[in-house]
């Protein structure tokens, strides 16, 4: 059958590639992502971040390598896919003239859900707008928006979301309300991949980091393995636990210098 792939990994990518004319994107990537973690792909801008979230929700086909989102291929098997995914890009995709309550009932309806006011309803309450509801969303925050979005991407319950840069342009506030919900999605069993340039998120948010560096993962681990990897820094008596920033820039340098 189409699902060929379980093991608690909910996610599998073995040599990955992608080009666009002469422009080799990805560069033989492997990841695998386990059933209900927060799996946060990290990486520079153009390091080839999105173009993975597009092969995985089955809106690029890849070049080479095995791909499998909930144990189906995603080049073999793309509507299987489809129904265990949903996707929530860089900016919010919502209608401003609509309300609250009535993007989420519209998404609900094209879903084929029963009862698509009673959905609406429930996701509203669980990401805290239900006194927003009745509101245009043009009256919203962005932190509201993003929240809303994500609201969005879970109608049908889909096993796994992907989050490409969810808190881009969102103030520090805003950053934190996307923060409680990607937690609260792992909490209740969803799988979450996300992708940031933010370091300090994938350090609050992420089980498992990996650095995407010229097309290549360079590094993949939890925050304590990947801080394995850099030297600690002793002050007489004090020795220095290094951030995920200063991991990042070492390793990319690192790995540059190598070229």
């Amino acid at each position: 059958m189409a699902k060929t792939q379980d093991q608690g990994s909910m996610i599998h990518v073995q040599g990955l590639e992608k080009s666009f004319k002469e422009l080799d994107v990805l560069r033989g990537v492997d990841f695998d992502v386990a059933k209900g973690s927060i799996f946060a792909l990290l990486g520079s801008n153009g390091a080839g971040k999105t173009t993975i979230v597009k092969i995985l929700s089955t809106l690029l086909r890849p070049d080479a390598g095995t791909v499998t989102v909930d144990g189906s291929n995603v080049a073999a098997h793309p509507a299987n896919v489809r129904e265990s995914i949903n996707l929530t890009g860089q900016f919010a995709a919502v209608d401003e003239i609509l309300t609250g309550r009535e993007n989420l009932v519209l998404v609900a309806r094209l879903r084929h859900l029963q009862n698509p006011g009673k959905v609406a309803d429930e996701l509203l309450d669980r990401f805290n707008l239900t006194d927003a509801a009745a509101r245009r969303v043009s009256t919203y925050s962005g932190g509201m928006r993003r929240r809303l979005d994500i609201a969005m991407s879970l109608v049908g319950h889909p096993q796994v979301i992907f989050l490409d840069e969810p808190t881009t342009g969102l103030d520090p506030q805003g950053r934190a309300e996307v923060w409680r919900v990607v937690q609260e999605l792992a909490h209740q069993g969803t799988t979450v991949l996300l992708t940031t340039q933010y370091l300090e998120e994938a350090e609050q948010l992420a089980d498992r980091i990996a650095i995407l560096h010229q097309g290549r993962i360079i590094a993949n681990g939890t925050l304590s393995e990947l801080r394995q990897l850099f030297p600690p820094a002793k002050v007489e008596y004090v020795e220095k636990q290094p951030t995920l920033e200063d991991i990042f820039v070492a390793i990319v340098g690192a790995d540059a210098a190598s070229k």
